[in-house]
């Protein structure tokens, strides 16, 4: 039987939702047969990143890394949702403490020296989709939503990393459109490689795991590398540090009412009055966060 956690001391929005304070659970890890777990555990904020998930990531990747019995990395997330993405109420805890930037655990999955495998189920959107998007491999839940929502929020583009999954049209309806996708649609896309029922996703990137522990580690690490170099070649590194860039400058500081007005409606009203301004004109049954 689950408990109900207690929320008597949790901060709340202006509208009245609880959210819960950061907690050294909020990333679980866990290794057997060659294969780490990292699971994304705030399931009551749909697993949204704060810079304590960020932190408890990048120190799960450090025990995956040194551990050498490990030779693959499921990362998925706790209940319902992969990750939410960033974290809009942070702000109710503030945190002071050391963390890695977000960009760079996020490159370190990419660059990571054993294969990362995204196992998807729920929604996926904002930086939750580019988490997925910077694994070697993602396995999607019949359920999954994949989205890169941040341009309804005002918000740029965390990690450049849709141009390079999908083709230019593909990545243009993805980040202009702000739209949330289905698990279908997103193995269409080629945002994720395969879908699975739901009850069988877990199963399915196990068994994927699995199968990339058994193999010559040097060899699965070679072939990840020549991939990497072919997408960095490209312009991968230079496009994700795209906020570097003088001649984006004054794209990035233009002030932008529609942002600024919703990003107001949300500190003044909640996430509920956020959430409609925020999707008028989107019906996604459901799909929004």
């Amino acid at each position: 039987m689950t408990t109900e956690p207690d929320t008597s001391a949790w901060k709340q929005t202006p509208d009245g939702i609880a959210i819960p304070p950061p907690s050294p659970d909020d990333v679980r890890y866990e290794a057997a047969g060659g294969v780490a777990r990292i699971t994304l555990n705030r399931p009551i904020v749909l697993n949204a990143i704060n810079k304590n998930v960020t932190r408890l990531l990048d120190q799960a990747l450090d025990r995956a890394e040194s551990d050498d019995d490990v030779r693959a990395v499921i990362l998925t997330g706790a209940g319902r949702a992969f990750s939410a993405g960033g974290d809009l109420w942070s702000s109710l805890y503030p945190d002071d403490d050391p963390a890695p930037n977000s960009i760079d655990v996020m490159m370190r999955i990419w660059s990571f020296a054993k294969p990362v495998i995204a196992a998807v189920r729920g929604h996926a959107v904002g930086q939750g989709c580019e988490l997925a998007g910077v694994c070697d491999l993602t396995v999607a839940s019949d359920n999954a939503k994949l989205g890169e929502i941040q341009i309804r929020h005002g918000f740029g583009v965390p990690v450049l990393i849709t141009p390079f999954l999908v083709g230019q049209k593909q990545a243009k309806e993805v980040l202009l459109l702000g739209e949330v996708v289905g698990a279908q649609d997103a193995l269409r896309m080629g945002l994720v490689n395969r879908v699975m029922p739901d009850d069988q996703l877990d199963q399915a990137a196990d068994e994927m795991a699995r199968k990339l522990a058994s193999l010559p580690p040097s060899v699965v690490r070679l072939n990840k590398r020549l991939v990497n170099l072919v997408y960095e070649q490209m312009g991968l590194i230079d496009a994700v540090g795209y906020r570097d860039h003088d001649a984006l400058r004054e794209l990035m500081e233009a002030d932008d009412a529609v942002g600024s007005d919703r990003q107001r409606v949300r500190e003044e009203q909640g996430w509920a009055a956020f959430k409609r301004e925020r999707d008028q004109g989107y019906d996604e049954s459901g799909a929004g966060r």
